[in-house]
């Protein structure tokens, strides 16, 4: 008789949203396996519509309360591509170093709260507490510096308000800035004792032969500007980006999975990056990565938590640079007038890729919107994955299944909540 073994996890533990998994199995084969997201859809791309142009930032970055700035940069860049406006560099850099603050509260939330646990063989960042008291002190002080660079340029840690299309309300002092730097001093030199730490740790012997995307630039590790590139070769421009992916809606998921063109999927993330960009990574952080284990290409997923270490020391390295070299700008934004226009915006989230497009009437209203996060990129790699880490764990209780199946979905520190607002909504009245 042939047998039929389902399992399901209804909820997924330590990531941003809800989501679930559903995999069957019959005779030792895996007949369905369905990364699911069952979070309600939000409709942002709907009620962007007719908005003034000055509003969009603020409004996405409601989407995500971890990588706010994602959202706000994304969105304001595409804007200032729709209007041909360029900013300075002194506002260029400010960008950077707020983005830098998003990725560090982001890494050291996941590394340590959400995904270490896993590793350790505990539930939790409270069993992680107990075990380790002095450990999750640090990895709280890690993040909360990140947050502090959100305050100060920002105005807040959570959905920071002091950013605008063409730059700034205004800019931090000096002195604002420079008060960070110890601070930003004890990080960096914790980031690369946690990417020693994270590197010893025990790593299942999965790998993937992905076709990774990120962006690219020319003079630094890609966090917030550049150009889209592919492990198979595609080097384009952000506003290229809608003439080689597409989207789909599948009937378990209230988010479009994306894929290339060719039908291929295709991963985003800190592990693409790494492995795009591994030639702009500063000399302390390639000196991280291999005393965390790690050569230039990486391909095993669940070394992604030792590549988001890396990425930790070379942003908090590129936040002192950035701190220590800042002055006060003239202006703190570039004026900005309404025109009919269409921009494409293209940043790094902690968790890849945040691409946006919008069309503007000529007095600056929003005609159309597109967003598309990481998250949904990598739905489909995601269950690529899952595949492969069930298979090889068919022997084992459904419970260990469960924990190890979890995990793999953890790898991608997925933000559920950012993807369901893709959803198109069709009703038939008769």
């Amino acid at each position: 008789m042939a047998e039929t073994r389902t399992i399901k996890v209804e909820a997924l533990a330590r990531v941003e949203g809800e989501g679930s998994l559903h995999v069957k199995v019959r005779d030792g084969k895996i007949k369905e396996l369905h990364f699911g997201i069952f979070e309600p859809p939000r409709f942002f791309e709907a009620f962007l519509r007719g908005r003034d142009f000055r509003e969009v930032p603020d409004i996405t970055a409601r989407i995500c309360g971890i990588c706010p700035i994602a959202y706000l940069m994304g969105a304001s860049q595409a804007m200032e591509d729709a209007l041909g406006i360029q900013v300075t560099k002194p506002i260029r850099d400010l960008r950077r170093l707020i983005y830098c603050g998003e990725w560090i509260e982001s890494h050291a939330l996941h590394v340590y709260m959400l995904h270490a646990p896993d590793f350790l063989g505990l539930a939790d960042a409270l069993e992680l507490a107990a075990v380790d008291r002095t450990l999750v002190e640090k990895a709280l002080r890690l993040k909360k510096i990140g947050n502090e660079i959100l305050e100060v340029i920002g105005g807040r840690a959570i959905h920071p308000v002091g950013l605008k299309v063409g730059g700034f309300y205004k800019a931090p002092k000096r002195k604002e800035l420079r008060a960070l730097e110890d601070s930003l001093k004890w990080g960096l030199e914790t980031s690369i004792a946690t990417a020693k730490l994270v590197g010893g740790f025990e790593f299942p012997e999965v790998e993937q032969d992905y076709n990774f995307m990120a962006l690219r630039h020319p003079d630094e590790y890609a966090i917030h500007e550049g150009r889209l590139v592919t492990s198979r070769g595609l080097d384009i421009p952000v506003r290229d980006f809608l003439d080689h992916v597409e989207e789909e809606h599948v009937p378990w998921s209230n988010a479009l999975h994306g894929y290339a063109k060719d039908g291929s999927p295709h991963h985003v993330g800190p592990l693409a990056r790494y492995n795009l960009n591994y030639d702009k990574l500063s000399p302390t952080a390639q000196a991280a990565a291999k005393d965390g284990g790690l050569g230039p290409v990486v391909r095993n997923p669940f070394k992604s938590i030792v590549v988001r270490s890396v990425e930790l020391v070379q942003v908090y390295e590129d936040a002192l640079k950035l701190v220590r070299d800042y002055e006060e700008p003239d202006k703190a934004c570039v004026e900005v007038e309404p025109k009919a226009g269409e921009g494409h915006g293209c940043t790094e989230a902690p968790r890849g890729i945040c691409y946006h497009r919008y069309k503007l009437d000529k007095d600056g209203s929003v005609l159309d919107a597109r967003i598309i996060p990481p998250t949904a990129q990598n739905q489909k790699v995601i269950e690529l994955d899952l595949v492969k880490v069930v298979e090889a764990n068919l022997a084992k209780d459904d419970d260990t299944i469960k924990w190890r199946a979890e995990q793999a979905i953890r790898n991608y520190d997925p933000c559920i909540s950012c993807a369901t607002h893709f959803l198109k909504l069709e009703m038939d009245r008769g």
